[in-house]
């Protein structure tokens, strides 16, 4: 190193004193402007909303939460609803827009699914696993409580609510397949027509229940915040108030006039003693009968955190564990007593299986059963190549950072070689950007 290249000799310039950075990384030189502006800053940072995907929406925690409640008070009616007919129309009324609600929420937030393997590795542990394992539990749990030792364990016929599971799992792995149509809701309604009409299809991973629910999952894959908007102005809330009384009135009427099995989508028209022609009939009519409800139901569901917002992440746990309660009942009789078959046993039922249920998303119990609901198992997986590379963008991101920022509080800049190649500069910028461009899809994704 000779002298040309170093003006000032061997006497270095003393360097001005150092402020810590936050987290090793070395922040911008603070002026009295931006001393100045710095409040400002902060309250904008404040207010700021958070970008997409950075916080869970209440408005969908809360119509999650409403709709799981509606299912397990649903299910509790059952053994109660013969002997009344204003409960049974209540019951009708709820069957048909509760589970399309559910659904199309779960299509609206699958509208980002594809075929990555982080994606498939979350669809695998959140859905297909508690598949495998409710399904032998609830089968199980007849067997000893209800003393039935020839229930069998049958992974290909779901039962009781286990279908669902099944028909999530396959809806999600044909996402792609409904992102590229050009007309997806009107394919998917002519294919739940034609199941509509098909007994050979048997029960078999309750393949009726998939495609017959499907349209409300393709719905919900093309919907858009806009859409949501739009069912939740006040008029739209006005207007439900006589949409449904008028269902309330058609449910009442309807029950000695229809069979109820048509809004569990679970068979065909000819397994249901109609005429093949009823089937498409039914699926189209069922199918605005229960938009409507769902819309006249999401006009009033609130948009802002309620004591019940931070429920609706553990729905998943309500869904599957509550089961276990009214089949519990179901096989022991606790649904005998005649008190409960009258309008306070019934007000009394529906009560206590919305506080059960509601007791089952919370966080505690959330903690108890996640081994088995959402299970972690990084260990049955392969390490996926583009994830790999990502860690490692971050790793030296992290790393270099963390060397630039040392050496420069330490002067020693001159003297280290490496940070100070402009080739390898170059090549850790490159990596920053490349990082940064892919943690804001991922987040989205998630």
């Amino acid at each position: 190193m000779t002298n040309s290249l170093r003006p000032n000799g061997d006497r270095r310039t003393p360097l001005p004193p150092a402020q810590q950075p936050a987290s090793g990384v070395p922040g911008p030189r603070r002026t009295p402007q931006n001393q100045q502006n710095e409040p400002t800053a902060s309250a904008a940072a404040r207010t700021t909303p958070a970008a997409p995907g950075t916080r869970r929406d209440a408005f969908f925690d809360n119509a999650k939460y409403l709709a799981i409640v509606l299912v397990a008070v649903g299910h509790s009616w059952e053994p109660l609803k013969g002997d009344s007919r204003i409960l049974e129309g209540l019951y009708t009324v709820v069957y048909a827009f509760h589970m399309p609600a559910f659904i199309i929420v779960s299509g609206y937030f699958s509208r980002s699914f594809d075929m990555r393997p982080d994606r498939l590795r979350r669809l695998i542990t959140g859905v297909a696993v508690p598949y495998l394992v409710f399904e032998t539990a609830y089968s199980l749990f007849r067997r000893v409580v209800d003393h039935a030792p020839g229930q069998e364990i049958s992974l290909l016929d779901p039962w009781y609510l286990t279908w669902f599971l099944v028909a999530l799992f396959i809806w999600r792995l044909t996402t792609p397949v409904w992102k590229t149509v050009r007309h997806p809701l009107p394919v998917a309604l002519g294919i739940a027509m034609l199941a509509s009409v098909c007994p050979e299809i048997g029960d078999d991973l309750d393949l009726q229940r998939v495609l017959q629910f499907l349209p409300f999952f393709v719905l919900g894959l093309s919907m858009k915040p806009e859409h949501f908007r739009l069912v939740r102005r006040r008029r739209v809330r006005i207007l439900s108030v006589p949409v449904f009384a008028a269902a309330l009135a058609v449910g009442w009427w309807a029950v000695p006039r229809m069979n109820t099995a048509w809004f569990y989508h679970r068979d065909s028209a000819q397994e249901m003693g109609a005429p093949w022609w009823a089937g498409p009939v039914m699926v189209l009519a069922l199918f605005g009968c229960s938009l409507l409800l769902t819309a006249c139901f999401f006009a009033w569901v609130p948009g802002r955190r309620m004591w019940f917002t931070a429920l609706g992440a553990g729905t998943l746990y309500g869904y599957l564990l509550h089961g276990f309660l009214v089949k519990a009942g179901e096989y022991r009789g606790w649904f005998a007593p005649a008190a409960l078959h009258r309008p306070l046993g019934e007000i009394f039922v529906s009560v206590l299986a919305a506080a059960a249920v509601t007791l089952l998303c919370t966080g505690p119990v959330r903690r108890v059963f996640r081994f088995v609901v959402e299970p972690r198992m990084e260990w049955a997986f392969r390490r996926d190549a583009a994830e790999l590379a990502r860690e490692r963008e971050r790793t030296g991101k992290t790393g270099t950072t963390g060397q630039t920022g040392q050496t420069g509080t330490t002067g020693q800049t001159g003297t280290t070689g490496k940070t100070g190649t402009p080739g390898e500069a170059a090549e850790s910028g490159e990596g920053e950007q490349a990082a940064g461009g892919e943690s804001v899809p991922e987040k989205a994704g998630a």
